[in-house]
C-alpha cells in the first residue's frame, strides 16, 4: 500500500536517508500523516500537533511543510503515538492514532509496538511486510478542534541578554536563561571553569603551620552553646593555636604560602564585592566578613524592599548565595535582614564575575521609610449612617494607621449613595489627605456602590481584588495626589487582613501592580489562629 505519492519501498528509502534507518515507527507514521492529509479540505493551511517525540515528527517533516523550525509543528510529549493536522486559523482538524484493538490482527506490529518481543527476536522483514499490508487499517481517525494556545506562531516578546552567561535568550524564560537556571546539559564548556573546579591548595599539618598566616577562617562548635571562628583568615598561627585547633578537629590548615593566581577570588574578597552591590538605602553591614559571610541590617526603621529578580538571578549563579527576610516585612532599626556568602574558599574569577553581573546595577536590598500619611477614613453604609449599628471601622483603621506613624486628618460616615461618597472623598483630598481609606461597600450586593463612587471621584490605576483570605475584596488605586485603599467588611471580624499587608507598601511609596498583588496569593491564606501572631506568621509572605 502506497504512502501518499510514494510506494512503500520508495518511502523506506526516504526514511533511511532522513532518519538513518527505516524505523517501523516512521513507516507507520507515514501512513498516519497521509491519512490526516486526505481528510482535511484541499487548500487548508494546516499545522501539525505531534504527541510523541519518537519517529513521528520525522514523518511529519518528510510529508508536509510542517517542522519545528518553522513552528508549524508542535511536539507535545504526551507519550501517545498520535498526530493531528489542523486548520491553523480555526483549529479544526483530524487526529490519527494507532488503534490497539486493530493491532490484534497484526501480531508482528503488535509485538513491536507494545514491546512484547525483544528487538533481537523480531522478524524485521515480516514486520515491514505487515506494516505495508496493514496501511491505515490499524489507525483510528477522529475529528478534533485544537486548543487556541496551539494556533498560529508563538512570537517571542523580547530577546534578553542573560546576565550570568552573557548569551541571548527568550525573555519569557525568566530573569536568566534556562541553561543558567540549572538546565544546562554540559559538564564543561571550553573557556569556562567547571562547577567543581578548585585551586590546587596544599594542606599543612597544624604543627608545621606555626608562624604562618591562615588563609581561611576555622570554625569551632560547642553543641548547644556556641559557634564561631577560632582562627580568622590572615591570623598568624602561634603555638597555642595548635592545641586549640586540634581540639576542634582541625589537624590540617591552608596557609598563605601557596595562594592561587588572579583567576581565583578569596571568599572574603568576593563577598565584600557582593555586599557592596547588594546594599541600598537603609541597609548597613560590617565590611569585615566573618567565615566568608556578611550579614545585612536595617539602618533605619521601615519596610524591607527586595529586587526579587536580582535575588533569583544571583542564587541561580554557582557557588554563591543570598538569603533574606520576606519582601515587604517591617523592620525596626538594627534588625537583621539578609546574609550572603561565597560558598567555597576560593571562587573562580569567571563565576565571581557572572555572579556580580547577575546582581545588576543594584541595589538588591533596601529599607524604605514609611511616610507619615495624612489619612482620611471614610465609612460607608446606610445602616451606620442612620445609627442602626455602631461604627467599629473607624477605631480599627485609626489604630492601624497611627501605629505606623500616620495621622488621622479626617473621618466621615456616609450612606450607600454614590454622590455622597464621591463628595466626601473629594472634600478629604481638598483638606490635604494623601491617603484615603474607605470601608465596606466592596462586595457584589446591589447596594455596594463605594467602588463606583470612587470612580466618579476620579479613581485611577485601580486594582480590585487581592488573592488573599481574608481581604479579597480589597481595592487599591489613586485619586489625584492621594492613595486610595478600599477595605472590605471582613476587617471588622479578623484582626489581620490583606489591608495589613498592603498598607505598609503604600506608605513606603511602592507602586502596587497587578503582578505584585498576584504574588501575594502564596502565603495569602490566613490560618485564623486563636492567638494572632502577625506579622511573625506566614500570612502575606
Amino acid at each position: 500500500m502506497n504512502i501518499g505519492e510514494y510506494t512503500f519501498e520508495e518511502f523506506k528509502k526516504k526514511a533511511k536517508e532522513f532518519h538513518g534507518y527505516p524505523a517501523p515507527g516512521l513507516l507507520i507514521g507515514g501512513y498516519m500523516v497521509e491519512a490526516a492529509k486526505a481528510r482535511i479540505p484541499e487548500g487548508t493551511l494546516f499545522e501539525a500537533l505531534v504527541e510523541s517525540g519518537k519517529c513521528l515528527p520525522d514523518a511529519v517533516q518528510l510529508l508536509t511543510l510542517c517542522s519545528t523550525g518553522n513552528n508549524w509543528m508542535k511536539v507535545k510529549l504526551l507519550g501517545r503515538y498520535a498526530v493531528s493536522l489542523y486548520d491553523k486559523f480555526t483549529g479544526e482538524g483530524v487526529r490519527v492514532a494507532v488503534d490497539q484493538e486493530r493491532l490484534k490482527d497484526w501480531p508482528e506490529i503488535r509485538a513491536w509496538f507494545l514491546k512484547e518481543k525483544p528487538k533481537a527476536e523480531q522478524d524485521t522483514d515480516k514486520l515491514f511486510a505487515e506494516i505495508e499490508e496493514a496501511g491505515e487499517s490499524i489507525l483510528s481517525i477522529r475529528s478534533v478542534v485544537v486548543d487556541k494556545k496551539y494556533l498560529g506562531h508563538g512570537h517571542m516578546t523580547s530577546i534578553d541578554i542573560c546576565p550570568v552567561c552573557g548569551e541571548a535568550y527568550p525573555g519569557s524564560d525568566g530573569s536568566i536563561c534556562r541553561g543558567c537556571q540549572g538546565e544546562d546539559p554540559y559538564v564543561s564548556i571550553e573557556g569556562a571553569v567547571c562547577l567543581d573546579d578548585a585551586p590546587p591548595l596544599r594542606p599543612v599539618p597544624v604543627q608545621e603551620a606555626v608562624g604562618k598566616r591562615a588563609s581561611h577562617d576555622m570554625t569551632g562548635i560547642v553543641p548547644g552553646e556556641s559557634k564561631g571562628p577560632v582562627t580568622k583568615a590572615g591570623d598568624v598561627l602561634g603555638v597555642g593555636d595548635v592545641c586549640r585547633l586540634q581540639r576542634i578537629g582541625k589537624f590540617h590548615v591552608y596557609t598563605g604560602d601557596e595562594l592561587p593566581g588572579d583567576e581565583w577570588v578569596h571568599e572574603n574578597e568576593a563577598v565584600k564585592a557582593f555586599a557592596a552591590r547588594m546594599a541600598g538605602e537603609g541597609i548597613t553591614y560590617d565590611p569585615d566578613p566573618s567565615e566568608g559571610k556578611i550579614n545585612f541590617f536595617a539602618s533605619r526603621p521601615g519596610m524591607l524592599s527586595i529586587d526579587r529578580a536580582a535575588l533569583e538571578r544571583f542564587n541561580l549563579s554557582p557557588d554563591v548565595m543570598l538569603a533574606t527576610r520576606h519582601d515587604g516585612s517591617l523592620m525596626p532599626e538594627g534588625k537583621g535582614v539578609a546574609g550572603t556568602r561565597a560558598v567555597p574558599l576560593y571562587i573562580s574569577r569567571d563565576k565571581f564575575s557572572r555572579a556580580l553581573t547577575a546582581l545588576g546595577e543594584g541595589p538588591v536590598l533596601e529599607v524604605l521609610p514609611l511616610r507619615a500619611a495624612k489619612v482620611g477614613i471614610l465609612v460607608t453604609g446606610t445602616e451606620v449612617f442612620k445609627g442602626l449599628i455602631e461604627d467599629k471601622f473607624a477605631p480599627i483603621i485609626s489604630s492601624k494607621v497611627i501605629k505606623l506613624g500616620c495621622e488621622v486628618t479626617a473621618t466621615d460616615v456616609v450612606p450607600d449613595d454614590r454622590e455622597a461618597i464621591t463628595g466626601s472623598v473629594t472634600a478629604m483630598i481638598d483638606k490635604g489627605c494623601d491617603l484615603i481609606v474607605t470601608t465596606a461597600g466592596m462586595s457584589v450586593d446591589p447596594d455596594d456602590v463605594t467602588r463606583s463612587a470612587l470612580l466618579d471621584a476620579g479613581l485611577t490605576d485601580d486594582q480590585f481584588g487581592v488573592p488573599m483570605l481574608p481581604g479579597t475584596m480589597t481595592l487599591v488605586g489613586s485619586i489625584r495626589s492621594a492613595q486610595v485603599i478600599g477595605v472590605p467588611a471582613c476587617a471588622l471580624f479578623y484582626k489581620t487582613t490583606s489591608f495589613d499587608v498592603i498598607l505598609p507598601r503604600l506608605l513606603a511609596g511602592r507602586k502596587i501592580t497587578r503582578r505584585e498583588l498576584a504574588s501575594l496569593g502564596e502565603g495569602g491564606f490566613c490560618m485564623t489562629c486563636k492567638t494572632c501572631s502577625f506579622p511573625k506568621c506566614p500570612f502575606g509572605k
